[in-house]
């Protein structure tokens, strides 16, 4: 009978597993042809590529570096912008929501998850008229602060969350060590709470990144132009040369990849720190 059952679990286990593995392959071929038509020489179509390599050309990359590289680096900067403005509003904000008694605390959390399913078009649209009237179209001040609009939300929730968890007697102990409500702040939550800034930093980094919307509303000209909208129009250029068209594909993804895996623990224990109490 144990034999028997120990079996059983063993080939449910191996089933499991391959369906797991089926799962992942399925999901990850998109990525896996992207990266295979990337290093396939120019002038080929998507389709019509080999299944494999086999002949490596880094000509597309070349090229894309070339045309695509200062779209990599607007995007680059932008998203670092709007992670800095977005951290460095919303975490006093999340700290006096977490640690304060505030009156209309839940109303005004309430607005933010409110805020947050307004439409992104209807975002734009408003802020273009606005953009127009103080000049911040095709500027990088004005792609920052469209895309911390996204992040500061986000962020506030994701701190607020953990630092409602930080105890309170160690608020109270640099209290009574002599430590200002700043300085409690800066010293004491602020660290505690490296996890949740790298968590809202990270996914901060990744909405800015992934932009498309702003950066096509806002920008109306190639001075201020983020790699989203570059490889839109890159596309409508070289639908021919489908291998600059990937090898640009695969530059954009490689910041948020090596994001991830560096802040993966990282993101780990602030996603889920806020549920521990």
């Amino acid at each position: 009978m144990t034999t028997a059952s120990s079996v059983s679990r063993g080939r449910s286990g191996w089933g499991s597993t391959a369906v797991a593995v089926l799962l992942v392959a399925v999901m990850l071929f998109p990525v896996y042809w992207m990266l295979n038509v990337s290093l396939q020489p120019g002038g080929g179509g998507a389709v019509a590529s080999p299944w494999l390599p086999l002949h490596p050309d880094v000509s597309g990359y070349a090229k894309a570096l070339r045309d695509q590289g200062p779209h990599l680096l607007t995007s680059l900067v932008v998203s670092l912008g709007s992670v800095v403005v977005s951290l460095v509003l919303a975490t006093p904000a999340a700290y006096a929501l977490a640690q304060f008694r505030l009156r209309f605390t839940d109303a005004f959390l309430l607005g933010i998850l409110v805020s947050q399913m307004v439409p992104g078009i209807v975002v734009a649209n408003a802020l273009y008229g606005v953009y127009s009237d103080l000049g911040l179209l095709n500027s990088l001040p004005g792609l920052v602060l469209a895309d911390s609009s996204t992040g500061i939300p986000f962020a506030v929730l994701v701190l607020r969350a953990f630092m409602a968890t930080v105890p309170g007697e160690v608020v109270e102990a640099a209290r009574v060590d002599g430590a200002g409500e700043l300085r409690t702040f800066w010293s004491v939550v602020v660290p505690m709470s490296r996890n949740a800034l790298v968590t809202a930093g990270l996914f901060t980094f990744l909405f800015t990144w992934s932009d498309f919307l702003f950066a096509l509303t806002l920008t109306t000209t190639d001075d201020v132009r983020p790699v989203t909208l570059g490889l839109y129009q890159y596309i409508g250029s070289y639908v021919q040369d489908w291998s600059a068209v990937m090898a640009t594909a695969v530059l954009a993804s490689l910041p948020a990849v090596v994001l991830l895996l560096v802040a993966q623990k990282y993101v780990a224990a602030g996603a889920t720190a806020g549920a521990l109490k």
